[in-house]
């Protein structure tokens, strides 16, 4: 475990101590969910939980607290906002870097700030709900355009990630011989990717190369993307394991 890690694991223990102690929901902010993960570590045996505004989300925040033992419910701190051209037909091409870039020249630190969705020159950006009125009011030029910002509800459908099923033939139902498969890689530098921590499963960071999936179960690899196990389909007559995925594009 690197320094940074280690100060994320310290970070997220202060949280569960302080909502065990307080009997509180507490909240961390946006973490990628390699990073997330370590507040299952931290939590032990108690409720965690992570989210980032989508299902999908790849950047989460963690909630330290169970409803059924708080007898209350308390949703995430996230806002929702549509950062948009104010003369669509004047805006340059933006990006998803162009719009970071500009968030954080308003000296918003990159973990108050979530996924970005962008599409057609406009960006839906996930926030920590306390500074969502501070975009609202700062935020007005991307690049060189000029821009509007406001909180939204929601998130249209066809700006979510899109997911495309593949059925894929492997020599064993193994994680690491799933991801050779998918990434084009050899067994060895597979397993590499679990060594270097680069594998979650459901956001835990995996370290176990023979893990067999349950259904459903959503894999995240550092570097390569995104990919969701849906089961086995069939067995060749060589002996291999037919599978299903769903990757994210």
């Amino acid at each position: 475990m690197n320094e940074h890690q280690k100060q994320n694991l310290k970070r997220f223990t202060e949280l569960a101590d302080r909502s065990r102690q307080s009997g509180i929901f507490t909240f961390s902010t946006f973490h990628s969910r390699e990073t997330a993960s370590l507040a299952f570590d931290a939590a032990a045996d108690k409720e965690v939980s992570l989210w980032g505004g989508t299902e999908n989300s790849e950047r989460v925040v963690a909630r330290f607290g169970d409803p059924n033992e708080l007898s209350y419910d308390k949703p995430f701190p996230i806002r929702i906002l549509l950062i948009e051209p104010k003369q669509a037909k004047y805006s340059e091409t933006l990006t998803h870097r162009d719009f970071l870039g500009a968030i954080l020249n308003l000296g918003i630190e990159r973990d108050m700030v979530g996924d970005i969705l962008v599409q057609n020159n406009s960006a839906y950006c996930f926030v920590i709900e306390k500074l969502a009125d501070v975009f609202c009011s700062d935020l007005d030029r991307v690049k060189h355009t000029a821009v509007s910002c406001k909180i939204v509800e929601e998130v249209p459908e066809d700006c979510l990630p899109k997911l495309k099923e593949e059925n894929i033939t492997v020599t064993s139902p193994r994680l690491d011989a799933i991801l050779a498969k998918v990434y084009h890689l050899s067994r060895t530098d597979a397993k590499d990717l679990f060594e270097d921590e680069k594998v979650t499963v459901n956001g835990k960071i995996c370290h176990n190369p023979e893990t067999v999936l349950k259904e459903n179960s959503i894999v995240s690899v550092r570097g390569y993307g995104k990919l969701e196990y849906h089961g086995e389909e069939r067995t060749t007559k060589k002996g291999k394991t037919g599978i299903t995925i769903w990757r994210y594009v």
